[in-house]
């Protein structure tokens, strides 16, 4: 199914919103596809048809099309049958048995049978994707409408490139989705954080001085560009899950100047090289964790070729703030991925990452525990495989706890039963978008077992929103406001709004005389951030949290410092900003007729 196909099958599903207004890949377009996405249930997927660069005086032929796996009906619709179809038919492959009898080792060969379609073909000859061909100087990137999201960006980049890799001797190949900014007409700043498995394959190209081969992708059958999000195993090639979800093979073309195939039927390609020795500045972009991440040193790809079908649609998201496309994405990616998972952590019933935690800041865990310790053990587990090792915090309970997805019954289920025993401080990789440890790529975690049944004796002495705050500016002057969440459970926690001057730990450790009235107690800064607002609270902590440096615990009373990090905080590296909208731009965006965000929504997700 490609882009065409499927922008009919969303318009016959009524998923579909056409833009027919012209609208500027500066900052015009992703604003508009950045509140669509904070609508109820994801709005709807977007197709921009009259596009420009004003800056350069360019109008574009080719349509934009945004917000396209942006509800969860929309995967299922993409996908083709249910996600949970997949997660059974991965999870029956994982438990395969040796066969008892004549029938079954019949059922056992239809369904292996079945598995030779999920192999990539090879084709010889060129595909759809190569029908129109730009080489040497003629390539210029800046005839494809890349946008550029935030004011503060360094610059337009590619948001949902197909990456297509392979390591130096060929046997391996990788498919991963990279940020990927544009130079000028034919350079790209690659992206690939060093965990990443095009990294490892740069490794071996740095190490020997020869040029690594990169074709990047746009485009196509949407399936294609979710795989390469998935998180497999080093090795092992994402389309294969291509060939298992859709039951036929992608079918590949050779692409024209590198050796690497790419799926026909995708709408653009850009293929080049990257000299294992430049590297440029790359950044600052505005990111899905919320926030700016900073500039630094990254691979450069010279571009040689780019080819694309006649008539492409340019496929695009948008980073930022949650909720996003992404909430959407990691759902699939979630469900799918559980029974393999289960292989590590073969006692786990379920899990799953809060999109206001953005993904590797939070996971909920629920598992049945057989022994002391056994959550311990799998929160090593977890902080060991893959992509699941950039988790920062991470919370298991058993298996009475109710579904994860109900947050407020879990926060009950949490605080009636956690303790400062409760409490497993470790230290391993983060993400590179991270920002909150004191050096980059590392910092601490936090893993929490509540999966103890038994609910605490001990409760607080309530009190009071208004009085508590006069007794806390009493011990703490800076603070300057308060709420209290979930005073119902043994664990209330309170917010306090403080103007920093001094260590967060001393603010906390001059509240221990009153710990009969407090547990759970988080600082923030006063500026951005509203202390009636659960969803934004639990992003801006869990982004800005190392639990190393910000979890303080005094007898029953614990606490997270929130706040932005400086020197108070032993914190010398650059702390980023927050991404937000243009206002002028959504001024622009009302005056045309397209903006139609609630502005609650605009104030509830702080846009």
């Amino acid at each position: 199914m490609n882009l065409q196909k499927t922008i009919e099958l969303l318009k016959k599903n009524d998923e579909l919103r056409v833009i027919e207004e012209e609208l500027d890949i500066y900052l015009e377009i992703p604003h508009l596809a950045y509140a669509e996405v904070k609508k109820e249930n994801g709005g709807k997927a977007l197709l921009f048809t009259n596009v420009v660069d004003a800056k350069s005086g360019r109008r574009f032929e080719e349509d934009v099309l945004m917000n396209l796996f942006g509800s969860y009906r929309r995967c299922e619709l993409l996908f083709g049958r249910s996600i949970e179809s997949v997660a059974d038919e991965i999870e029956k492959l994982m438990h395969l048995k040796p066969p008892a009898g004549f029938m079954e080792k019949l059922s056992m060969a239809k369904e292996l049978f079945s598995l030779k379609d999920i192999f990539p073909k090879r084709l010889k000859g060129k595909g759809e994707c190569q029908q129109i061909v730009k080489e040497g100087d003629e390539v210029d990137l800046y005839e494809l409408p890349v946008l550029t999201t935030w004011e503060g960006d360094g610059g337009p980049f590619i948001t949902m490139g197909q990456v297509y890799t392979q390591s130096l001797d060929g046997d391996l190949v990788n498919l991963g989705m990279y940020r990927l900014q544009v130079y000028d007409k034919n350079h790209l700043g690659m992206h690939w954080q060093i965990h990443k498995d095009s990294s490892h394959f740069f490794d071996q190209y740095q190490k020997v001085g020869k040029k690594m081969p990169v074709s990047i992708a746009i485009g196509g059958d949407p399936l294609y560009t979710w795989c390469a999000t998935a998180p497999l195993p080093y090795g092992v090639n994402e389309l294969l899950l291509y060939g298992l979800v859709k039951k036929e093979p992608a079918q590949l073309v050779r692409s024209l100047t590198t050796p690497l195939y790419i799926p026909k039927d995708v709408d653009y390609v850009i293929e080049g090289w990257v000299d294992p020795e430049k590297f440029a500045i790359e950044g600052p972009f505005g990111d899905h964790t919320g926030y700016y991440t900073l500039q630094e040193p990254y691979p450069v790809l010279e571009v040689s070729c780019i080819t694309k079908k006649k008539n492409p649609t340019y496929l695009a998201t948008v980073v930022g703030k949650p909720p996003l496309e992404d909430k959407y994405m990691g759902w699939a990616t979630e469900r799918i991925f559980l029974p393999l998972l289960k292989t590590t952590a073969p006692d786990l019933i379920d899990y799953h990452m809060p999109e206001a935690g953005a993904f590797h800041n939070l996971i909920l865990a629920k598992m049945k525990p057989l022994y002391k310790g056994h959550a311990k053990q799998f929160m090593h587990a977890f902080w060991g495989v893959g992509q699941m090792s950039f988790v920062k915090h991470a919370i298991f309970m058993d298996e009475n706890a109710p579904q994860l997805e109900n947050y407020e019954s879990v926060a009950m289920y949490i605080l009636d039963r956690l303790s400062p025993n409760s409490l497993f401080v470790s230290e391993g990789v983060l993400d590179a978008l991270d920002h909150s440890s004191c050096e980059s790529l590392v910092g601490g975690k936090l893993g929490i077992d509540v999966t103890s049944t038994k609910v605490l004796s001990d409760k607080p002495v309530l009190m009071g929103n208004e009085e508590l705050l006069k007794k806390v500016q009493e011990l703490v002057p800076e603070a300057v406001g308060l709420n209290q969440f979930m005073r119902m459970t043994r664990n209330p926690v309170t917010v306090i709004a403080v103007e920093k001057r001094r260590n967060l730990k001393e603010c906390f450790e001059a509240l221990v005389p009153l710990s009969m009235h407090l547990r759970v107690v988080i600082f923030v800064d006063k500026e951005k951030n509203d202390l009636f607002n659960p969803y934004m609270l639990i992003w801006r902590v869990a982004n800005n949290i190392d639990a190393k440096r910000d979890l303080f615990v005094s007898g029953l009373m614990m606490g997270l410092d929130g706040t932005n990090k400086n020197e108070l905080d032993g914190y010398t590296r650059e702390w980023p900003g927050d991404v937000e909208c243009t206002p002028e731009v959504i001024t622009r965006l009302k005056e045309k007729g397209v903006w139609d965000l609630d502005d609650a929504l605009l104030d509830k997700y702080q846009l």
